[in-house]
């Protein structure tokens, strides 16, 4: 129809009056606009079926179908078991061991024995090499491992050497031997090492001071030195 009129205003645009062409003109647009507008509305309306499609009602992409959900793998922490022995064990070990006792009890306890490494596993859960020897820690003591290695079994004191704040014993016979050096009670190297001089040198200040005199490495005399 559009075709047609522009073919009747060319035939006639040389002899045709201008009312004429103001009425083909006005025709032509009359025609073209409700197509364009019917173009237009066509084109936003698939416009907006094919978004419906790709998109869900909250704006993201939807899943595609037959896909497998991601899957998380967590892997469980490692369980250290100890061998030839039952975790019920370990754990009601390690609940004696966390008993602080007196020196007078845990020397009871001590016993001058030598064992192999397997046996020391079996009987006591936290054993660490200092120095020159093995020891094991027991109801706040530390105590020398006898026969746990035969390579390394050097220990200038045979008896439990208390501890406090997660110290190992050469680390504490160090602080005892720095406290009794300022007091005057002993003089020789700190070396960590519990001899004959530092042992006398602890049996003064107990003597002095009316503690228990043990010549050892105590609760009582650690709490006297300020050192807990």
């Amino acid at each position: 129809m559009i075709m047609r009129l522009v073919r009747v205003h060319d035939e006639q645009g040389k002899s045709g009056s201008p009312g004429t062409k103001k009425i083909l003109v006005h025709l032509i647009a009359m025609k073209t606009k409700p197509l364009i507008l019917f173009v237009l509305a066509a084109g936003a309306a698939f416009a907006t079926t094919a978004s419906g499609q790709n998109a869900s009602p909250s704006g993201t992409l939807p899943p595609k179908r037959n896909q497998k959900p991601a899957s998380v793998h967590i892997s469980p922490k490692p369980t250290a078991i100890p061998s030839r022995a039952s975790t019920t064990n370990v754990v009601s070990r390690k609940k004696n061991e966390d008993k602080h006792v007196s020196y007078a009890e845990a020397l009871g306890r001590y016993r001058h024995e030598r064992h192999d490494r397997v046996w020391w596993k079996q009987h006591h859960v936290i054993i660490v090499l200092v120095a020159g020897g093995y020891y094991y820690w027991d109801s706040g003591y530390w105590c020398p491992a006898w026969g746990y290695d035969t390579a390394h079994e050097s220990y200038d004191y045979d008896g439990p050497i208390y501890t406090y704040g997660n110290l190992l014993p050469d680390q504490v016979i160090v602080n005892v031997q720095h406290a009794l050096k300022e007091l005057g009670y002993y003089s020789g190297d700190v070396t960590g090492s519990l001899g004959p001089a530092s042992r006398q040198a602890l049996s003064a200040y107990q003597r002095d001071y009316g503690l228990e005199v043990t010549g050892a490495i105590d609760e009582p005399t650690v709490q006297a030195l300020g050192l807990i």
